[in-house]
């Protein structure tokens, strides 16, 4: 019943907006992203042998995440990537550094699954959008999120854990058919709506940002010289990590790239408020293996990076929750960055 007044629903919306294509109104609409998706998460789950299941979003932004509960109560997550840039070979990674990072009692992580034809990522085609979507299914993690204000027992075993996951990245290779970005430039392979033909930015604005971008360049240029690199979940914080019972749980690796350990360190930081916050997070780190060496300016440029990709990211989405909030980000963003300029130029 509620498939055939969805269907009535959009085709009406279609008619009065005078939509002639559907991939105009999947790109216009969230619910018409998420019903898309959730119909395209039934077809997925078929190439995995599971019929039947409930199927609800619980995630919506750079990809869809969809609960999946088969009917003998197995549970799963399932990841559709829609408008993230990640190819077959990155999630290939992702999956093969995730089960890595399985096999050490000390980093619980989801475990990819296999579909019926041995592979751990499935690719199809939405019919009404012509879409191609790259889907990955994992183990269910039980528990609840951090949050944005994370205990401080929270996060220096956080600490630990990406401590963990540091040092056991340092033995891991990805194999001959899989491959990770170098998180190396400003924005790390997103599309450019700062600087490039995109760019709905003043004048004023880009080239104050632009001072401040090609600061960061600089600074990573210099660290990619003198650190190791390995693969980096690149994305750790308060909303990635679930904790059950004490046990903190890592989640959401589809960031995950080739890149320093200063990096995922800054980024961790970036959405911590307070200095007791960052000093149990480092104290953590420290209590597994000694922190990288750093400097201030380096560790201060790098949070910058992050706020840079944060604003771009909002000129990017879709989103309408997260298009609402640009124009405050954007001024706060303009103070912070011309108060790190002066920072970082004495």
């Amino acid at each position: 019943m509620f498939l055939v007044f969805w269907w009535k629903f959009r085709k009406a919306t279609m008619e009065l907006f005078k939509i002639k294509d559907p991939r105009e109104l999947f790109l216009s609409n969230q619910s018409e992203q998420i019903y898309f998706l959730t119909q395209s998460a039934t077809t997925v789950l078929e190439i995995y042998g599971i019929y039947g299941a409930q199927v609800h979003c619980i995630n919506f932004l750079t990809n869809a995440t969809f609960s999946v509960l088969t009917d003998s109560g197995k549970k799963y997550a399932l990841r559709i990537n829609f408008n993230a840039k990640r190819t077959r070979e990155n999630l290939s990674a992702e999956a093969e550094w995730v089960r890595f990072l399985g096999q050490f009692s000390e980093v619980a992580v989801a475990i990819p699954k296999k579909n019926l034809d041995g592979s751990y990522v499935t690719i199809i085609r939405n019919a009404d959008t012509n879409q191609e979507l790259r889907c990955i299914l994992y183990s269910w993690l039980d528990g609840d999120e951090i949050g944005g204000n994370p205990s401080l027992i929270h996060l220096k075993s956080l600490g630990q854990i990406m401590a963990m996951m540091h040092k056991s990245a340092s033995h891991f290779k990805l194999s001959a058919k899989t491959d990770l970005p170098v998180l190396r430039d400003l924005l790390w392979g997103a599309e450019d709506f700062l600087f490039g033909g995109r760019s709905i930015l003043s004048r004023k604005h880009k080239r104050l940002l632009l001072q401040a971008g090609q600061h960061i360049q600089m600074v990573t240029e210099e660290l990619f010289k003198t650190s190791a690199r390995f693969v980096i979940h690149a994305d750790i914080h308060g909303r990635n990590v679930i904790s059950d019972d004490n046990l903190m749980q890592i989640l959401d690796f589809d960031n995950c790239g080739i890149g320093l350990a200063v990096q995922d360190i800054a980024i961790a930081l970036y959405y911590l408020e307070t200095s007791q916050q960052h000093s149990a997070l480092l104290a953590g780190y420290e209590s597994v293996m000694p922190l990288p060496e750093f400097s201030d300016i380096a560790l201060k440029t790098l949070l910058m990076q992050r706020r840079l990709m944060q604003l771009n990211f909002l000129y990017e989405t879709q989103n309408p929750e997260y298009k609402r909030m640009l124009p405050g980000y954007l001024n706060n963003t303009i103070e912070r960055v011309s108060a790190f300029l002066t920072d970082v130029r004495g």
